[in-house]
């Protein structure tokens, strides 16, 4: 009998070994998981973008922290002395030239800074590349971020000669949900410019000295500039 109860406890005890084992095991599967998943559509959009312009992701820029994905990271953090567990994490964005706080930054834009924000990228570059649309709207945020700029999306916006949508009065047209959607996109944080402060189309630019900023990206009919 003791023998039996003895052999009882031996059996529970490896039970309750193995349970912690698992609970630990799944503990931190699932922290990992939290932290891909604290990543917004949007910042997983910028992510994709930086690595496939880089070299790293050959995979389509879908906002979707996939297999794919997570691979490129692991490349890249591997590539640049980073822990490489695929997870963006705040060293990790940080290399990547990204901010993970600005999430919330939509709920704290106005509805009327969303639609007048919407409505310039439609103005600008409606029949332009989603990409390059939402590219239009992180160059109006950023020049709200600089110090060269008005502080405000209608200042940077109605800023004298700044946008040629509004000097033609094309800014008055209703924007279409696309526009919208890339507005949003851009107040969460894809900035497929790269923190361009300028834009032009160089087939319809007449200014000589925008042509003398430095071009960071190009998409569709836009260059855009520091």
């Amino acid at each position: 009998m003791k023998v039996f109860q003895k052999s009882m406890f031996f059996v529970l005890g490896i039970v309750a070994f193995l349970s912690v084992c698992v609970f630990t095991f799944n503990i931190s599967l699932d922290s990992n998981l939290v932290a891909e998943a604290a990543l917004t559509s949007s910042q997983v959009k910028t992510v994709q973008t930086k690595l496939k312009n880089w070299g790293y992701y050959s995979g389509s820029v879908d906002g979707i922290y996939g297999p794919k994905t997570k691979a490129a990271v692991i490349s890249f953090q591997k590539k640049n002395g980073l822990t490489a567990d695929g997870i963006v994490g705040a060293k990790t964005a940080a290399a990547l030239g990204m901010s993970l706080k600005s999430s919330s930054a939509t709920s704290k834009t106005s509805n009327n800074d969303l639609y007048l924000l919407a409505k310039c990228i439609y103005a600008e570059a409606r029949g332009e590349p989603y990409a390059g649309q939402v590219a239009i709207g992180a160059v109006i945020l950023n020049r709200v971020a600089s110090s060269k700029f008005p502080n405000t999306i209608s200042g940077v916006i109605y800023q004298p000669y700044a946008f040629t949508a509004v000097n033609d009065g094309q800014i008055n047209l209703e924007p279409n949900q696309t526009a919208y959607n890339a507005a949003r996109d851009a107040l969460n944080g894809w900035d497929p410019s790269y923190g361009a402060l300028y834009y032009y189309n160089p087939k319809t630019a007449t200014s000589s000295w925008i042509w003398s900023r430095t071009v960071v990206v190009t998409i569709g009919n836009h260059k855009f500039a520091i």
